[in-house]
C-alpha cells in the first residue's frame, strides 16, 4: 500500500479513537473553496445532452436492485452521447446552485459539499474521441485530459491489469478535492468522503440497469501511478474509487 493510502488510513483510526475535532476553516471564518476545479476558459469543451430530454427505458427500482450485479465482460457496442449524459447526471449531476453557494446533486453528500470531480477514460462512446476527460458538472460538459493512446494502457495497468478498464465502454473514475471537504468538517471530513463515494457509485450501478449496462467497481489500484495519470497531486487531489462500466453482453 502506498504512503498516500496510509496516511488516509491513519487519518481515520485517529478520528475513530478520538473525540477532539480541531476547528474547521469554515468555523475559522475562511473561505470556503470553489464548487468546481477551474478550467482554461480557452478549453475545447465537449457539450453534452441535456440529460432532462434524455429518455430511458421505465425499470421499476426493486427490479433494478435485485438484478443489479458486478459484472466484468462488456459487449462491443458503444454507449451514445446521451446515454453518458444521463449517467453523469445521476451520478454528479447539478440540480441547483444555492445562494450559500453549494451545489444540490443527483446524489447525497454530507453538507453537499461535493468534493469529487469526475474523470473518464472514454474507450467507446459514439461521438467521443476515446481518452481521458473530466465532468464539468456545472457546465454539463466534458474536458479533454490526456488524447494519448497510451492512456488507457496505463490506466489499465494502474488498476493492476484488471480487465474490465480498458474492455469497458468507459471507466468513471472519481477524484477527492480534500479541501471541498475538510473546509467545513476538518479531519473528519475524510470518513465522509469514503461515505460519499459509495453513494456515488451506488447510483451508477442502479442508473447502469435500464441503459442494460453493468458496472464494476474498483477499489485496487495503484494510487501513485493514477493519480499522476491525472495530474493529481496526491495529497490535496486524490483517486478515490472507480466504476467500469459497458453494455452487458447478454442484451
Amino acid at each position: 500500500m502506498s504512503e498516500i493510502s496510509d496516511g488516509i488510513g491513519q487519518q481515520f483510526l485517529r478520528l475513530t479513537h478520538h473525540r477532539h475535532i480541531p476547528p474547521s476553516a469554515q468555523s475559522q471564518g475562511l473561505p470556503q473553496p470553489a464548487l468546481e476545479l477551474p478550467y482554461p476558459l480557452a478549453a475545447p469543451l465537449v457539450m453534452l445532452p441535456d440529460a432532462g430530454q434524455v429518455t430511458t427505458p421505465p425499470l421499476d427500482l426493486r427490479q433494478a436492485i435485485e438484478q443489479r450485479v458486478t459484472v466484468r465482460t462488456y459487449a462491443e457496442q458503444p454507449l451514445s452521447l446521451a446515454e453518458l449524459s444521463f449517467l453523469l447526471w445521476a451520478t454528479q449531476g447539478v440540480k441547483e446552485v444555492t445562494a450559500r453557494p453549494v451545489t444540490l446533486r443527483t446524489v447525497p453528500s454530507a453538507g453537499a459539499r461535493h468534493a469529487f470531480e469526475t474523470y473518464l477514460l472514454i474507450n467507446r462512446v459514439e461521438g467521443l474521441q476515446p481518452g481521458l476527460y473530466r465532468y464539468v458538472a456545472l457546465e454539463n460538459a466534458l474536458l479533454p485530459v490526456r488524447m494519448d493512446a497510451e492512456i488507457v494502457t496505463l490506466l489499465t495497468e494502474g488498476c493492476y491489469d484488471q480487465r474490465q478498464v480498458s474492455g469497458s465502454a468507459v471507466t468513471f473514475i472519481w477524484a477527492a478535492v480534500t479541501e471541498r471537504m475538510t473546509w467545513r468538517y476538518g479531519e473528519r471530513g475524510y470518513r465522509y468522503l469514503l461515505l460519499d463515494a459509495g453513494h456515488v457509485c451506488q447510483n451508477l450501478y442502479l442508473a447502469a440497469e435500464p441503459l442494460h449496462c453493468g458496472v464494476c467497481a474498483i477499489a485496487a489500484y495503484d494510487d501513485d501511478v493514477l493519480n499522476e495519470a491525472l495530474g493529481l497531486d496526491g495529497e490535496t487531489q486524490f483517486v478515490i474509487y472507480l466504476a467500469s462500466l459497458g453494455r452487458r453482453t447478454n442484451c
